[in-house]
């Protein structure tokens, strides 16, 4: 049987599903020996129910209901645990935080983001990270991380 054309190349097609990717976040932390807080859990499953990108005030409108003790500096506590350990993705060009499609992986993929819709897409394709890569090495670049984000106008919103 032939592989499909998406995955022949390191790269594969997703399908988000919120509840399965918070589970395993969850097994990932207790695999690991982290603790995923009440807090750090809710923030996690803000973002993976968001069907955008989502900011940090965004999140925290959604806490302060359940939690009257939510601040900014709680929020962002839990955003920087779910950057460090890999779980979410920080979309630095529009200050938004997505989740991570593989979050028991160490990877580095770009985003194509749509200026229209906000939609946020991961390419999960390592050609392009191997390729940055090298580059990289070829110029006597040691790079300490890769982010690269991709803006234009999605299939939705281009009427496609």
């Amino acid at each position: 049987m032939s592989m499909p054309a998406s995955q022949r190349h390191g790269r594969h097609e997703h399908r988000h599903d919120a509840s399965a990717y918070v589970k395993a976040v969850s097994s990932t932390c207790d695999l690991r020996g982290l603790r995923l807080t009440p807090l750090r859990l809710r923030v996690l499953e803000l973002v993976a129910a968001s069907p955008k990108p989502a900011k940090a005030y965004d999140l925290l409108d959604q806490l302060k209901d359940e939690h009257s003790g939510a601040a900014p500096p709680t929020v962002y506590r839990a955003l920087d645990f779910l950057l460090e350990n890999g779980f979410i993705h920080k979309l630095a060009s529009i200050n938004a935080f997505v989740s991570c499609h593989h979050p028991n992986e160490a990877h580095q993929v770009p985003f194509l983001i749509c200026d229209v819709c906000s939609a946020a897409i991961e390419v999960c394709d390592e050609r392009v990270s191997r390729l940055l890569s090298l580059q990289a090495r070829e110029h006597g670049f040691r790079p300490s991380g890769q982010t690269l984000e991709v803006h234009g106008t999605c299939a939705d919103c281009a009427g496609h």
